[in-house]
């Protein structure tokens, strides 16, 4: 996701702006986290926004490109539909974010499983295991009591995803000033 700087200047500008964003967002992750609520509401809108942009721009490049692809037109439509469905019915929103994230936690522990086993009994297996039981973990917790539990689940999962990625920042920033002070004595 994010490169690696190779030169010393990318590298400055890399560890201050690391350090700036990752306490951003360990900010944000943290009101997410103690406000699940409001960050259900928030990625369910921001998610909404996202499908009606994209409606718009499907609708268009379909529109520019061949007006007589019915595919394109339908996915624009569906895209334009789940989007408003979202924005009227926020709580349906973020049961149907819950249900997705239950299928994909579910996805994730099959395939974590399929990959330990394949990597068995070679060293690193275990932490496929364990990958895969965290998952599946998540999936049951997303899919026992839904679509009650997803209003407080999703922000809590979004925001100590958030939290989270601020903290592997600013750490990967304090580790390149550590490198880079080893590096000068």
């Amino acid at each position: 996701m994010w490169k690696v700087p190779k030169e010393i200047e990318q590298l400055e500008v890399f560890k201050k702006n690391a350090k700036t964003v990752g306490v951003i967002l360990m900010v944000i992750g943290f009101l997410g986290a103690l406000f699940p609520v409001a960050a259900s509401l928030t990625t369910v809108v921001f998610v909404a926004w996202m499908l009606l942009m994209s409606a718009f721009l499907v609708g268009y490049f379909t529109y520019k490109s061949d007006a007589g692809d019915w595919r394109g037109w339908l996915k624009s439509l569906i895209f334009l539909g789940v989007g408003i469905y979202m924005l009227v019915n926020p709580a349906g929103g973020i049961a149907t974010l819950g249900l997705l994230f239950s299928i994909y936690f579910f996805m994730d522990a099959f395939s974590g499983f399929a990959l330990a086993s394949s990597f068995y009994p070679n060293k690193g297996w275990g932490i496929w295991a364990i990958n895969a039981v965290l998952s599946l973990l998540m999936a049951m917790i997303f899919v026992i009591g839904w679509p009650q539990t997803s209003i407080v689940l999703i922000g809590l999962l979004v925001g100590f995803s958030l939290f989270f990625d601020g903290l592997a920042l600013v750490m990967g920033a304090n580790l390149f000033d550590k490198i880079e002070n080893n590096e000068r004595n």
